[in-house]
């Protein structure tokens, strides 16, 4: 299977309010989104914002796909202190409220703290035993309002960005309703991009799809950095991967240059698949 469905990630319009943004999304040709939280596009907290963008969604002939979980360094679901924990526990159920009025699939989290300070053994085998704990009580809710929690590979640098922690994660849940969201672009800066599809194979749900040069986060458009797109996608069909690719592309620039580099994206992943469909489908010589 090539023909992925291939969607947008709100994000590159973080500064603008959603209602503002999503015809603008609509008239490049995406109907399929990942709405995402930032107190200037859509606050999560405020459901009344929430149903209005749900109700814009609807009406422009749009699919609110997924939903962000807020991640923050004070939204910390592995910290050893309680009342932290409580905090993020929160803030995170009170997102999956607004995923449930925006009526997604899926619910993406980040499995730990946006923190590049890597603990001591001790407290780090505490605070993974703590993200579990908190997503045994996320899943458990999103399985009640119809969705499902999918986790995200981080950043190498960040706590709980090596691939071995959300593997050990997801097989220490105590649900097997959690599954998981691969970034391309995390996973190649962790060098780690073409075994993790391997390693997260029972698990994965859908992708976050941009690019980068090997040295930072730039979220390029696919085909401007240097993943390896061919040996990408001949894996998702290796392990028969069914579900969508959200591009999540860099904003900060006028909107038409941000849709011109989503559409360019989106172009060069359907070309790429169109290959390997003939690829696949050409008759074998015989000897």
């Amino acid at each position: 299977m090539t023909n992925w469905p291939i969607g947008l990630s709100t994000g590159c319009f973080y500064m603008t309010n959603i209602l503002d943004c999503l015809e603008t999304i609509r008239a490049s040709g995406f109907s399929m989104i990942e709405v995402v939280f930032s107190p200037a596009h859509l606050d999560y907290k405020n459901l009344t914002a929430v149903r209005e963008a749900a109700n814009k969604i609807d009406s422009l002939g749009m699919e609110a796909y997924s939903f962000h979980a807020p991640f923050a360094s004070d939204i910390d679901i592995s910290s050893p202190d309680a009342g932290c924990r409580e905090y993020a526990l929160d803030e995170i159920l009170k997102a999956v409220e607004a995923a449930a009025v925006l009526g997604v699939h899926y619910f993406v989290i980040h499995p730990g703290p946006e923190n590049a300070d890597i603990p001591s053994r001790e407290e780090r085998l505490v605070r993974i035993e703590n993200v579990v704990s908190v997503l045994n009580r996320v899943s458990m809710r999103c399985s009640e309002v119809g969705i499902r929690c999918v986790l995200e590979n981080k950043l190498p640098h960040l706590l709980f960005g090596n691939s071995s922690d959300i593997v050990w994660i997801l097989g220490a849940l105590e649900t097997n309703q959690v599954g998981a969201c691969l970034d391309t672009g995390h996973a190649f800066l962790s060098g780690e991009l073409y075994n993790l599809v391997y390693k997260l194979t029972p698990y994965l749900r859908m992708l976050h799809v941009h690019d980068n040069r090997g040295h930072s986060d730039e979220h390029c458009p696919p085909g401007e950095g240097r993943i390896d797109w061919g040996a990408f996608l001949r894996e998702l069909i290796q392990i028969h991967f069914h579900g969508a690719f959200i591009l999540e592309i860099a904003g900060g620039k006028e909107p038409e240059q941000i849709m011109a580099s989503a559409r360019k994206g989106r172009s060069f992943l359907r070309e790429h698949a169109r290959r390997l469909t003939l690829e696949m489908s050409a008759p074998v010589p015989h000897r």
